[in-house]
């Protein structure tokens, strides 16, 4: 994964990819389960790395890379365990690592995951400290401010990118933080003219493409909406944050069946396990059943590990599956108190609503109110929560 990729994963974040606590092996050598994606080209290669650490335990850049490695996994794939193996490759480093730019930046994405935020940017700022022109630790702090709708501060990190990261970047950055705070029709269309920047890496043009696609959506462009997540699928990197986005889209486009063919294959991820549950539930698909069992076994036991990670897929299942508005209220609530991103709010609007608690929905609407986001779906029920 180029360095470009990694650092426009920043917009993918830790609730994208959280379903889990992630398991962490006791030693390198200790052999875990046998992954869906073992034949994948990306698991072969870490796999690889792994044989050589046995033989060079103390090479510290050769962990800081399967740590990485693992991450970026977790990351495409939504796959918790992968964060638990990139954990345990660094975990010696502890001691010797405080002066390596990559162990902090790493430490800093394994932090942002288990939504440790403020530790997070503790660990980035210490990377940028000691690495002041790499790109990464900037970008991931400016998507942690998004994250907590700390728009200010993105705003600030996102211009910092700009002498180091390639120009798509640094003002597709600073076009995300004005699309959160009501100039979304602007940073739409000039994120548009620089998509079409000629020989920009794969990984940046799929983040630019996914936005756009949710830019758009808020629009009610949904022709324009569909054709950027179409191109960003067509460039053929897997990135569950992109699958979860459009099979979003479909949904709300009332188009399940779709949904079935995009997600074929990916209950192994929370995130799109619930995708294809309410898919399939709407299209009265006879595999419905066992993915409700799944998700329900799966966030049960989240909760008896006080395990909070997943609190806004499991309010949405909750509210969309289950019908127990209460219940959806209570996670959503929970959940908004670390992460204010507009499905966030989203969810604890319509929870709120459904259980006739607007109360609950204050933090959210005192957001809407104060950021000036546009989303006319999200404006409606702010009106109705009235």
């Amino acid at each position: 994964m180029t360095a470009a990729r990694r650092a426009v994963a920043l917009l993918v974040l830790a609730s994208a990819g959280a379903g889990a606590v992630p398991f962490t092996p006791a030693a390198d050598s200790e052999v875990v389960e046998k992954l869906p994606g073992a034949t994948d080209p990306a698991l072969r290669a870490v796999d690889s790395l792994r044989r050589q650490l046995a033989a060079r335990a103390d090479d510290a850049a050769l962990r800081i890379e399967i740590a990485r490695r693992y991450f970026d996994l977790a990351m495409a794939q939504g796959d918790p365990r992968y964060v638990g193996y990139a954990s345990a490759a660094i975990a010696p480093l502890e001691s010797s690592g405080s002066a390596v730019p990559r162990y902090w930046l790493i430490r800093g994405l394994i932090q942002q995951y288990a939504h440790d935020f403020d530790g997070a940017l503790a660990s980035l700022a210490k990377a940028s400290q000691l690495s002041p022109a790499s790109p990464d630790p900037i970008a991931w702090r400016a998507a942690i401010h998004m994250v907590q709708a700390n728009y200010p501060q993105a705003e600030s990190e996102c211009r910092r990118l700009t002498p180091f990261a390639h120009l798509l970047m640094a003002r597709g950055c600073s076009a995300y933080v004005q699309a959160a705070t009501g100039q979304l029709r602007q940073a739409y269309e000039g994120l548009q003219i620089l998509a079409l920047s000629e020989g920009v890496d794969p990984g940046l043009m799929l983040w630019v493409r996914t936005r756009l696609g949710e830019m758009a959506t808020r629009l009610q462009r949904w022709d324009e909406a569909e054709n950027h997540y179409e191109r960003a699928l067509a460039i053929g990197i897997t990135d569950q944050f992109l699958l979860g986005a459009f099979a979003d889209f479909l949904l709300l486009r009332g188009r399940p069946a779709e949904v079935l063919e995009l997600l074929q294959g990916w209950e192994r991820s929370d995130v799109l396990l619930l995708r294809l549950a309410l898919a399939g539930r709407a299209t009265r698909d006879p595999r419905t059943d066992g993915w409700v069992r799944q998700l329900r076994d799966r966030f049960q036991a989240a909760a008896r590990r006080g395990d909070r990670l997943h609190e806004q897929e499991a309010a949405r299942f909750a509210l969309d599956i289950e019908g127990d508005a209460p219940a959806a209220v209570q996670l959503a609530a929970s959940n908004y108190t670390k992460q204010k991103e507009p499905r966030d709010a989203e969810i604890l609007l319509r929870a709120a609503l459904a259980a006739k608690q607007p109360k609950a929905a204050e933090p959210a609407l005192q957001w809407l109110r104060s950021s000036g986001f546009e989303d006319p779906r999200l404006a409606k029920l702010a009106e109705q929560l009235k």
